[in-house]
């Protein structure tokens, strides 16, 4: 009789989970030219009004994947507990009120899917998840997001560059673009000729909002500055030549930078500065072009020590969600020390959210694909479990790894030539990872830069923490006036 009322319990309990509240998603005819293929995505947030627009793996919030063929406008996605989930099954969602809102993302090209342009969306409604399973949710998508666009200028123009090499690794037509930034000068002399500072953005930025307040004067020059961004499907692409990004690096140094120079005054002395993923960048085009660039300031620089990545040293660790003692990892922190997101939420609403984010992006980035074209991550989700294949694959973007594997290739574009500085408490352990590269080169006794400053990752960007990196790119310039005399 007990054994009877159990199984009783387990079919009434499973029978509540089959008539759990469900939405019925479409989209509005004539929005596409053919029936959609691909990913549709369910935002659900109990704060934010426009849900599809939360920064992913920093806001924690319900998300659903469906991935459907051929879709046609007249036929429904529905999202039940067979949907991609996090942080649960639709079912044991907490009940309550939400703003709702759905994405059919076309993967065109941008990284975070809701707001690429070109994907179909829906208007945000206000449902109430109750105790009423049998309720059914209609949404359609109607609207189709529009691209950002550079508001241009006299000074700010936008300079968009075809690259065969990316286009024939893609098979599509790809282009490298950024924002030009020409100093208030610029049209006095026409025969004048100006450095210049690639600013890269970090993550999730966009050299559409390059405005013609950034400005740099090295030594008393006034400098061009290209707004790079970064951004590709996969999220940013660190302008580094990538198994599944396709060859960004050789893009901006072999198509990009030629095609700016014919078209704009410079002396050919060119700089790097970047913040966060820009940081990376910048210190990673200076030591693979060093023909090309002369200096490289890294503000807060993502790691540049694979034996810290997330505060966890992925050549040792078996698990990058808990410590030994199963305690739950931070990813970010405030002031790097008091958990805020831990890695495991993080990863597993990137397993919904399956691109264009950040840890997604990582894995573009360092990873690449197997014998079989699937790709190798980083991580076995939804365990935690690290993936000691893709191991060999990140170590070629380890730069401390790199560089004290390979001191006699890579000094002469490091000596003299880096500045890295971060804040003490960064919230994604940056600065820990920065530390074991500093111990690294003191054993080389390396010429370069490394400054540690009272803040975290948004904090530190003082007008002192500027103007010593700004100073140091005058150094690098005038070291290059002095070597082209």
């Amino acid at each position: 009789m007990k054994i009877v009322s159990i199984i009783s319990i387990l079919f009434l309990f499973v029978g509540i989970n089959l008539q759990a509240q469900t939405f019925e998603v479409s989209y509005e005819s004539g929005l596409i030219k053919k029936d959609f293929t691909g990913s549709v995505i369910l935002y659900l947030s109990k704060e934010n009004k426009s849900p599809k627009d939360i920064f992913v793996g920093l806001e924690i919030t319900p998300v659903f994947r469906v991935d459907v063929e051929n879709l046609s406008s007249s036929d429904k996605v529905l999202f039940n507990d067979d949907a991609v989930s996090f942080p649960v099954e639709l079912s044991n969602i907490e009940r309550g009120e939400y703003y709702v809102q759905a994405v059919f993302d076309l993967d065109i090209g941008e990284a975070n899917i809701g707001s690429s342009s070109g994907n179909l969306y829906s208007t945000p409604i206000r449902v109430n998840l109750d105790k009423d399973f049998d309720k059914v949710f209609t949404i359609q998508a109607t609207k189709v997001i529009e691209g950002k666009t550079l508001n241009e200028t006299e000074f700010v123009k936008e300079l968009k560059v075809k690259s065969k090499l990316l286009s024939k690794f893609h098979g599509k037509d790809t282009y490298v673009t950024a924002a030009v930034i020409l100093p208030n000068n610029y049209n006095e002399d026409t025969k004048a000729t100006f450095p210049v500072v690639f600013s890269t953005s970090g993550f999730g930025g966009s050299y559409t909002y390059a405005s013609s307040r950034e400005k740099y004067e090295l030594t008393g020059q006034s400098a061009i500055v290209i707004k790079l961004d970064g951004m590709c499907s996969e999220g940013h692409s660190t302008y580094a030549n990538s198994d599944v990004n396709g060859p960004w690096g050789d893009a901006l140094v072999k198509e990009f930078i030629p095609a700016f120079a014919k078209k704009y005054r410079t002396n050919n002395a060119n700089f790097l500065y970047g913040h966060s993923s820009g940081g990376w960048t910048s210190l990673w085009l200076q030591i693979n072009y060093p023909e090309v660039f002369s200096g490289a300031w890294a503000s807060a620089p993502d790691q540049v020590d694979f034996r810290n990545y997330q505060n966890k040293n992925i050549y040792e660790t078996e698990n990058i969600f808990y410590d030994a003692s199963g305690k739950l990892l931070a990813d970010v922190t405030l002031a790097g020390r008091f958990p805020v997101i831990s890695t495991k939420d993080f990863y597993l609403t990137e397993n919904v959210i399956y691109r264009g984010s950040q840890m997604r992006s990582f894995d573009a980035v360092f990873g690449g694909y197997d014998d079989n074209g699937e790709r190798i991550r980083l991580l076995k989700n939804p365990t935690g479990e690290l993936n000691k294949a893709a191991l060999p694959l990140w170590k070629r973007y380890d730069i401390s790894l790199l560089l004290r594997e390979n001191w006699d290739q890579y000094k002469d574009a490091v000596n003299g030539k880096i500045r890295i500085s971060i804040g003490t408490g960064d919230n994604f352990h940056l600065h820990h990872a920065v530390r074991l590269l500093e111990t690294e080169m003191k054993e080389f006794n390396a010429d370069l830069e490394i400054e540690y400053y009272p803040g975290d990752h948004f904090t530190i960007f003082t007008e002192e923490y500027r103007q010593e990196g700004v100073d140091f790119l005058s150094k690098c310039y005038e070291n290059w006036l002095e070597e082209k005399k």
